[in-house]
């Protein structure tokens, strides 16, 4: 497993933009696929957007496509996600998690490793 903490988290207004920051620790960390999820209250978690362990290759759901930006930095360690054109139904608790293998996928069982989540509120 790696231990991950999240940062980057807070309130913005409908059409803002912020960037969550992910910091990973364990030697495994760029040997893992890694994602972000999100959980809104009253609602299952649901993947975001994820990376492959080499960065060359992302995915996001089709409800954020466009707006945000997954990346990684292997050699810091780190996982970041870009959100833009910030909505309100973007309003969740962020988690970031580390897969079990190089190839992310949008089921949570896939993944071993979980941060404790940043909270994400966008006013209209």
């Amino acid at each position: 497993q790696v231990q991950l903490v999240e940062s980057g988290g807070g309130l913005v207004q409908a059409g803002g933009s912020l960037r969550l920051s992910c910091a990973a620790s364990g030697r495994t960390f760029s040997r893992r696929a890694m994602s972000w999820f999100r959980q809104a209250p009253g609602k299952e978690r649901e993947f975001v957007s994820g990376i492959t362990n080499s960065g060359s290759s992302t995915y996001s759901t089709d409800s954020v496509k466009g707006r945000f930006t997954i990346s990684r930095d292997n050699a810091k360690n780190m996982v970041y996600l870009q959100m833009n054109s910030l909505k309100p139904e973007d309003t969740a608790i962020y988690y970031c998690a580390a897969a079990t293998g190089l190839i992310y996928s949008t089921v949570a069982r896939a993944y071993d490793s979980w941060g404790q989540g940043t909270q994400v509120t966008v006013s209209s």
